[in-house]
């Protein structure tokens, strides 16, 4: 038919026809015939959308910074989205009449923009650095609740920062502090590895000094044991001794006093023998010695009686002239008294 052209839009994409100005009809995925001479069609794209961004921008240390990420939103009111900007198309649902379908994610990564450098310069630049999801969470809270989406009728689905980077040579400066510090690491490692091992040798010698005090401390205990025990016997030993001397002692005492007693009635025995004798030789007293001596001799062995008279003529030689001795009287002196 001259004039008419048919179109068919798909799900994602919401379609309003306006014929002299008025809308005849809106939907998503609609097919219809229009008069081409009189008709208007928006299509206006309502399905998620990806729309990825990088800009530069400065930390909080001064430090130039590159943020690159993607936005994820959809069109959420067409119908106000197509009053401020044209999604007309001319004939087919992709060929729009104008570039202002291209601004919608321009202007969402614009409001981004502004949100992300709120944030990022309030970090330094290694904060910022590893900073990439921290941003994120707090970006996509301020862009959900922005007024501006509500104007746009946008919803944004999600954010993702996929990279903080520095300037390549601020990059390096920090590779090669980040090497430097690696460096600085291992070598700490190597001396707290070496600090360990020797710190560990110290606490094995001091363990085997310990063990060996423990040692010399027991054998000590032992000896001292030993030394006590010793000690104990000795004790019981001398008071074993003491007991015997006093035993001794009490012996010797009762001893002494049975000597004592026993020289005692010894004494008294021969004072009494003394006495008696006394009484007996009293009356002999009186008698002349030579009678004395001839009552001794009187029956008892003639060669004694014989010896006696020798003594007696020795005594008065002097008043003797001659005496002739016979050899039988000496061999009768010599001659052994015959046994009885």
């Amino acid at each position: 038919m001259l004039g008419f052209q048919y179109i068919k839009v798909t799900p994602t994409q919401y379609v309003l026809y306006y014929r002299g100005g008025k809308l005849k009809k809106s939907g998503a995925g609609l097919a219809f015939f229009y008069f081409k001479p009189s008709a208007s069609i928006v299509v206006v794209p309502v399905g998620s959308a990806d729309a990825p961004f990088i800009f530069n921008e400065i930390s909080a240390d001064f430090q130039a910074i590159t943020i690159q990420g993607q936005l994820t939103y959809r069109i959420q009111d067409a119908q106000k989205v197509a009053s401020l900007l044209n999604y007309t198309v001319d004939g087919r649902p992709a060929q729009y009449i104008s570039e202002d379908p291209q601004k919608l994610p321009q202007r969402l990564i614009n409001l981004v923009q502004v949100m992300v450098r709120a944030e990022v310069q309030k970090l330094p630049l290694k904060s910022a650095i590893h900073s990439m999801d921290a941003v994120a969470t707090a970006v996509m809270s301020k862009v959900t609740t922005a007024n501006e989406l509500a104007a746009f009728g946008v919803e944004v689905l999600g954010l993702a920062i996929q990279a903080i980077r520095p300037v390549p040579e601020m990059s390096r400066a920090l590779e090669a502090e980040a090497r430097e510090e690696m460096l600085r690491r291992a070598d700490q490692a190597i001396y707290d590895r070496r600090n360990s091992a020797v710190e560990q040798e110290r606490k094995i010698k001091e363990n085997e000094l310990s063990t060996e005090i423990a040692v010399e401390e027991k054998k000590r205990q032992i000896r001292e044991t030993v030394v006590n025990a010793d000690l104990a016997v000795e004790a019981k030993e001398q008071e074993v001794r003491k007991t015997k001397l006093n035993g001794q002692i009490a012996l010797e005492n009762d001893r002494k006093q049975l000597v004592a007693a026993h020289s005692e009635n010894a004494k008294v025995e021969a004072d009494a023998q003394a006495y008696s004798i006394d009484a007996s030789l009293k009356p002999l007293a009186k008698l002349d010695p030579a009678v004395l001596q001839v009552l001794a001799v009187q029956n008892t062995d003639p060669r004694l009686m014989a010896s006696l008279a020798l003594k007696e003529i020795a005594q008065n030689a002097s008043k003797i002239g001659n005496l002739n001795l016979s050899p039988e009287l000496f061999e009768l002196l010599m001659r052994e008294k015959p046994q009885k």
